[in-house]
């Protein structure tokens, strides 16, 4: 017969062993960011990108709402920005350095983990396509400058003229200035990054950019740069920047907000403490200066936050391809 004794013991012991795993598989389920979301049904497909990009996203949900990668779907859509002259921050179009000289930053991330980047890209359109043969064909990660241009003309990609009479026009009036000084991003279009998640429940995210109009010859921001311009881990979610990429890649933002969402953070908020990071590290530039996250989570929710108003993206989900404004940490 069991004593009294060794009864309470043993329920004493199966007490503490149900709290201490309870605990356990509580802060599991926080650490992967499935503490609010474990009963929510995912709403897929979806693709978000910075800025008014609905052209861009359109090209993307033509390949996911018909069952394909989210890897094809960002690389189709970054390349419809790089290819529009009128877009002076991306690819064919894009405002030159204060030498007159375009040069492109573009990386791309699938839902492997996997990473391609290209930095300091000159004369070809589509840098993003180059980010990802470097990310299949290279045991790196990043090319630049000649060596990324040897490496895509190697690969059939056409030498090209990138910069637009217009562009060329923009950039003569500012020599006139002879001013550098980067301007508050408020309004205008900037660096395109593109969040996709496909019906398989697979993650990937692209950015693509000219970087900051006249800036110093040779002067890479974050958009390259795997942690700070994009981020992907498809066990978690995705998030990517635009602005002044500086700031970015001082806070390493987009690698932030996904640990925030492991965490446990729904991507809005988790963009907000990204952006509120910045401002409390870099409190005056953070009031002169623009920046913007873009973020989602393998349920398909989003997030987007900026510092200064203006900051707008577009969402394709739901069968409909709509224009937000995101919220800002300071106002007009």
């Amino acid at each position: 017969m069991f004593s009294r004794r060794f009864f309470l013991k043993q329920t004493l012991l199966a007490s503490t062993t149900a709290l201490l795993y309870g605990g356990w598989w509580h802060r599991r389920a926080l650490f992967l960011g499935q503490e609010d979301s474990k009963h929510a049904k995912p709403r897929l497909p979806v693709v978000i990108a910075t800025w008014d990009n609905r052209s861009a996203t359109a090209a993307a949900w033509n390949i996911l709402s018909a069952g394909g990668r989210a890897l094809d779907a960002v690389e189709a859509g970054a390349r419809v920005a790089e290819a529009d002259p009128n877009d002076t921050s991306v690819g064919y179009g894009g405002l030159p350095d204060r030498d007159g000289n375009v040069t492109l930053d573009a990386c791309i991330m699938d839902e492997k983990g996997n990473a391609g980047s290209v930095t300091y890209l000159q004369h070809i359109k589509h840098p993003v396509s180059v980010a990802r043969r470097i990310m299949e064909k290279t045991p790196h990660v990043i090319l630049s400058g000649d060596g990324a241009l040897a490496f895509a003309l190697q690969e059939g990609f056409p030498k090209e003229n990138l910069l637009t009479e217009e562009a060329r026009r923009q950039w003569e009036a500012w020599k006139i200035k002879s001013e550098y000084k980067p301007v508050i991003n408020r309004e205008r279009h900037d660096t395109i990054g593109i969040l996709a998640l496909d019906m398989q429940g697979r993650l990937s995210g692209a950015c693509s950019t000219s970087g900051l109009a006249f800036k110093m010859r040779g002067r890479v921001g974050d958009s390259p740069i795997i942690g700070a311009g994009l981020f992907v881990d498809n066990e978690i979610g995705a998030a990517t920047a635009t602005g002044l990429g500086e700031l970015v890649l001082k806070t390493l933002g987009s690698f932030l907000i996904v640990e925030e969402m492991r965490r446990g953070k729904h991507p809005q908020r988790a963009t907000e403490l990204a952006i509120r990071r910045i401002a409390y590290k870099y409190p005056q530039q953070a009031r002169e200066n623009q920046v913007g996250f873009l973020a989602l989570d393998r349920l398909g929710r989003h997030g987007a936050f900026s510092l200064q108003p203006g900051f707008n993206y577009a969402l394709y989900q739901d069968g409909q391809n709509r224009l937000f404004e995101a919220d800002s940490l300071f106002s007009r």
